[in-house]
């Protein structure tokens, strides 16, 4: 591990006490990859699970092993999540779908089209306490392929019938999302020109959303990967590294970063960031 030198910008230390311990550093696990994105940590088995896009592989790292090899080639997944199993779910861009890690270690297709159309390039996914599935799917991953869809949209897929429904249509570049404790808000990070998080009620079904007010502007680059705590604040990935906002939208500090960070995940005691070439961490008090 490799300490740094700057850490934290701290705008509210009252509300940063409770989030950090006393001396937290920040320190780079690992370098040398391309572009990292995805993290999601598995609890079971101690490990973390993050993506490399470019070089079309997904990686894991541990304290024991440090960084090694998952899984190449990857479809260029992107973001990462568990279902209420503990089972790998991952937003693949190469192979515009959203796929399903069984415990076998085979890999299977969730959704791949939309009224009969490819997707996309799934680019982040959440799973919500009753097995529902919601993604983003804006355009960054296409490549050469066109596009089939006439938006960027946000998805949701009902657990039993794997049927696929546009929740948000109204994103320029739809990206990180995450639901708040009680699952009765969604945020949104939209990367493309608003830059913001924006914030939706969740219906009483848990089926559809209603709003979307911008909950919060990142000022340095463009919020990606975001996740809520179990106290409400929303951490989102930013230019300079991590922002941290409070339930009401205040900024609450910066954890910086010497590269621009793409995804975060809570596990073990730590903030993971994942950042353009590097995996990053802290301790934290905050969990998720």
């Amino acid at each position: 591990m490799v300490a740094l030198a700057a850490d934290f910008e701290i705008k509210d230390p009252k509300a940063f006490a409770k989030l950090f311990p006393k001396g937290a550093k920040v320190k780079r696990l690992a370098t040398g990859m391309q572009f990292l994105e995805g993290p999601a940590w598995v609890a079971k088995e101690k490990r973390l699970i993050f993506s490399d896009i470019p070089a079309n592989e997904m990686k894991q790292w541990s304290r024991a092993k440090g960084v090694e090899s998952f899984r190449k080639p990857s479809n260029n997944t992107n973001g990462n999540t568990l279902d209420r199993q503990g089972n790998l779910v991952s937003a693949e861009h190469g192979a515009h779908r959203i796929s399903h890690t069984l415990p076998n270690g085979s890999v299977e297709m969730v959704v791949e089209k939309f009224d009969g159309k490819d997707l996309n390039s799934p680019n982040d996914v959440v799973v919500k306490s009753d097995g529902s599935m919601w993604f983003t799917d804006p355009d960054y991953g296409l490549g050469e392929r066109k596009k089939m869809q006439a938006g960027n949209y946000v998805y949701r897929v009902d657990p039993k019938t794997k049927e696929l429904t546009a929740v948000i249509k109204d994103f320029d570049k739809p990206n990180g999302l995450c639901f708040a404790p009680g699952e009765k808000k969604l945020y949104v990070a939209d990367s493309g020109g608003p830059r913001h998080i924006r914030v939706f009620a969740v219906s009483a079904d848990g089926k559809s959303v209603s709003g979307g007010a911008v909950f919060a502007k990142i000022d340095k680059g463009g919020p990606d990967g975001i996740r809520c705590d179990k106290s409400g604040n929303v951490w989102s990935s930013s230019g300079d590294g991590v922002q941290v906002f409070a339930p009401d939208g205040h900024l609450i500090a910066r954890v910086l970063l010497p590269e621009s960070a793409a995804n975060l995940e809570f596990g073990d005691g730590l903030l993971f960031m994942t950042a353009r070439k590097s995996l990053y961490a802290t301790a934290v008090r905050a969990k998720r």
